[in-house]
């Protein structure tokens, strides 16, 4: 029989103060993340979530491709893979395979999940594989000198998009929505508490979870469309770009027109894909 992770069952408590460091490798620090970067919030608001589950550091692993958010498993302290552009969901998926007992990580960018890794991205969801999928979405390519990404909104400037971009954005929660996957959620870089919460229901679920996380690229993105500096950046996310699913409820169809929802966006229940294999497998050889 498959032994799965042991993680509480109370229900998700904030800890502060919260000491970080059992879960970095402190060889890797000082990380190369640009400054005002929002790559390190959410890596912060991961390590919380991990620690509210309970779930063992040996008892997980973190698998990433290629981009700035790529970066992130050479920070922890968790059984780790840093593997080719666009292939993470692909080796996660031979990984879970193999070692279903493992919690099963993936930290990719907007780029790298939905460009290149596309295909990877909605099989994954369509197995529904017991597997956390975090898209760092910056709306742009962060690592290969800013191009435009899937998420690249319109009329927004990159380097090749150098008069705005007229490719129609794609929405991550959906595309994950309608190729199967179990929970799909969105949280931001600015809203860190409620992502750590959003980040634990994740981790807690089993199947396929996608969180879409909208991000901030000052050194491509804030620079190219003219942001004065981070703090901006926060604020378009904060006032104008978002809104939670509770304020939802509560506004009219012309001011959400624009805003994307925070929170969790949908969650369901069917069989896990290791669970699956392992039944085919008990019928065919019993």
């Amino acid at each position: 029989m498959t032994t799965q992770v042991t993680a509480r069952t109370v229900p998700y408590k904030e800890k502060k103060p919260f000491d970080y460091s059992p879960f970095l490798r402190k060889g890797k620090l000082p990380h190369i993340w640009c400054a005002g970067c929002g790559h390190g919030i959410v890596l912060k608001s991961l390590l919380r979530a991990v620690d509210a589950t309970g779930i063992a550091k040996d008892d997980l692993a973190m698998v990433s491709g290629i981009g700035c958010s790529s970066r992130t498993p050479g920070y922890v302290d968790f059984n780790t893979m840093h593997t080719l552009h666009g292939r993470a969901t692909a080796f996660a998926t031979g990984l879970k395979l193999a070692k279903p007992r493992l919690k099963v990580i993936v930290a990719t960018g907007d780029g790298d999940a939905m460009a290149i890794g596309g295909n990877h991205f909605i099989h994954a969801c369509r197995r529904n594989m017991d597997m956390l999928i975090l898209v760092y979405n910056n709306y742009i390519y962060g690592m290969t000198s800013g191009q435009a990404s899937p998420t690249t909104p319109e009329e927004k400037i990159s380097t090749t998009s150098r008069y705005g971009s007229i490719e129609p954005a794609f929405d991550i929660c959906e595309l994950a929505k309608t190729a199967g996957a179990t929970f799909v959620a969105r949280g931001t870089a600015y809203h860190a508490q409620e992502l750590e919460k959003t980040l634990y229901e994740g981790l807690m679920h089993r199947g396929t979870a996608v969180i879409d996380i909208l991000d901030s690229c000052p050194t491509y993105y804030g620079r190219f469309n003219k942001y004065k500096n981070v703090a901006e950046m926060m604020d378009k996310i904060e006032k104008d770009g978002t809104v939670s699913v509770a304020q939802a409820a509560k506004l009219s169809p012309e001011k959400l027109e624009g805003k994307q929802l925070r929170g969790i966006l949908h969650r369901s229940e069917r069989l896990e894909y290791c669970d699956g294999y392992k039944n085919l497998v008990d019928r065919v050889t019993g």
